[in-house]
């Protein structure tokens, strides 16, 4: 079975909207996805992207994507940020998602970054198992934090 993997394009923004979706599905979240493929086009592909992805293709078919995008590290210096990476289920165990991982690498490698840096979640052994085999460090002594919208907007009134 033969793919590619190559940069995204904003024409492939409605197939890696299907991925995320997927993903959020996978993840337990299937109705926390707002971002709708206007936003991607706009944020991915606009006068200043926010993100670039990867994409894996098969027979004119996307089949897996990574998302990422850069960030800084008061520490480190210059960072990537692996937001998601997700091979469609039909299409699991056939490395593309290790493909993937690895031109995210090769991308934060040739840009000079410090560190590249992603979340897993801790129920996802087949994940970890694969990320440390790379020589990866899965921190499980951090808590993520996160603040939305609604709870940005109640706070900022207070």
């Amino acid at each position: 079975m033969s793919f590619k993997i190559r940069e995204g394009e904003k024409s492939d923004m409605p197939s890696v909207l299907k991925l995320i979706k997927e993903l959020a599905h996978f993840e337990k979240e299937p109705d926390a996805v707002i971002v709708t493929v206007s936003d991607l086009e706009n944020d991915g592909f606009g006068e200043s992207p926010l993100f670039k992805t990867f994409v894996a293709e098969q027979d004119d078919e996307i089949i897996g994507m990574a998302l990422f995008y850069p960030r800084y590290s008061t520490w480190k210096g210059p960072t990537v940020h692996l937001e998601d990476l997700i091979v469609t289920k039909s299409k699991r165990g056939l490395s593309i998602g290790s493909a993937l991982y690895k031109k995210v690498i090769e991308y934060g490698y040739n840009k000079g970054v410090k560190r590249i840096e992603w979340n897993v979640l801790d129920w996802n052994e087949p994940a970890i198992i694969f990320y440390e085999s790379t020589g990866a460090s899965v921190l499980r002594d951090w808590d993520n934090a996160q603040i939305h919208w609604d709870e940005m907007k109640k706070y900022l009134k207070k």
